[in-house]
Formats: C-alpha cells, structure tokens, sequence
C-alpha cells in the first residue's frame, strides 16, 4: 500500500488482538492485489451511555485503489457476527474483499469463465441472515448472499424457487452469484436436484 494502514477506535477500547486481526486481513487483501493505495478502517460500539450486553459492533473499511474507493460499513443487523468484534472484522472484510474482487475484474476487463449460467433450486434460506443454499442439477449444494441476488430478489425466494445462477470459487468453497429466480409456467415443472417449483 502507497499508504499506511490508518486504524480508528470509537467508543472500542484498543486491542492489540484485534489490531492485529485488521493488518493480518488488510495484507492479505494486498497480497491479493497489490495495487491497493490505503485503506481505513474504523472499530465502533455503541455510545458508552446507549451500551448494554447485546451491542453490535460496526466496522467501516475504506479502501483506496485506482480508479476509485470502496467503502463497506453498514449500521449492523442484530446477529451474533456483529455483537463479536472479531467476527464483525472478519464479515467486513470478506464484503471487502468481495467489492475488490469485483472492481479488479472491471478494470481487467474480465468475463467471467461460465458463459452460460446453471440452474438450480433453493434448499435451504436464512432471511434473518441474508443467505441460503441451492441444489445444482449434479445434487451438490452451494451456498449464496442476498447481494448475490439480482434485481433485489432475495426476499421472494423460497425453499424450492427455481433459479439460474454463475457458480465461482469462493474462499470456503463454492459460491452461486448473479442468482436470478426461474419462474416456472403453471402446469409446467422444474425438476433441479431432486427440488420441484
């Protein structure tokens, strides 16, 4: 990085765990593409006078890279991931890393390799948490985010929607993006591993 990592703490009392959990993760994303100019990340709690048991912790990475910045830290749902701090930096930069991941493509002009996507069917999906699990055709499973569903579709899926979708590698294991819902003709079936629509 051009710039040396800036890191913030707000109403978070500094831990050189954590501190050390944020560099580990800020050079890996380096060493995954080493164009990056800076990035600045900021470790927030709730006020001291709003703070009880149950606070959610909010992490902000800036990342400055040509061509622009990506910025990840949304004011957190209500999960376990953000009431851990640690978990809550790990989430924000795996989202991070995503953005990068996305952004390096565009500037390399890169398709991607499956030109034609698959189809399958949802299996299991957690609302709460944004995720859920497809069936492919080959009866494996694959795991997808709500960011991965077009045309802000994750809320109409269910258990058994048909859906075509782009299967790449993501870092534990398959990942479906670019999921878009099948609508299936009445009197007709889609029959994708073993599901019916």
């Amino acid at each position: 990085m051009e710039r040396p990592l800036q890191l913030s703490w707000r109403n978070v009392e500094p831990s050189d765990a954590i501190a050390a959990r944020v560099r580990a993760e800020a050079a890996r994303l380096e060493r995954a593409w080493g164009r990056i100019v800076g990035c600045a990340v900021t470790l927030e709690a709730p006020s001291r006078h709003h703070r009880h048991s149950d606070s959610q912790y909010r992490v902000r990475i800036e990342l400055s890279v040509p061509g622009g910045r990506l910025v990840v830290g949304r004011d957190p749902r209500r999960t376990r991931t953000h009431a851990d701090l640690y978990l809550a930096v790990k989430t924000a930069f795996r989202e991070v890393r995503r953005q990068l991941q996305d952004h390096v493509r565009c500037l390399d002009g890169r398709v991607k390799a499956h030109l034609s996507p698959a189809q399958g069917a949802v299996v299991r999906i957690f609302p709460k948490d944004g995720f859920g699990f497809l069936a492919t055709a080959d009866g494996r499973e694959i795991y997808f985010h709500q960011r991965s569903v077009l045309r802000g579709g994750f809320g109409r899926l269910r258990v058994g929607s048909a859906v075509r979708f782009v299967e790449e590698a993501g870092e534990e294991g398959p990942q479906a993006s670019t999921v878009v819902q099948v609508w299936v003709r009445r009197g007709a079936q889609a029959d994708v591993g073993g599901a019916t629509a």
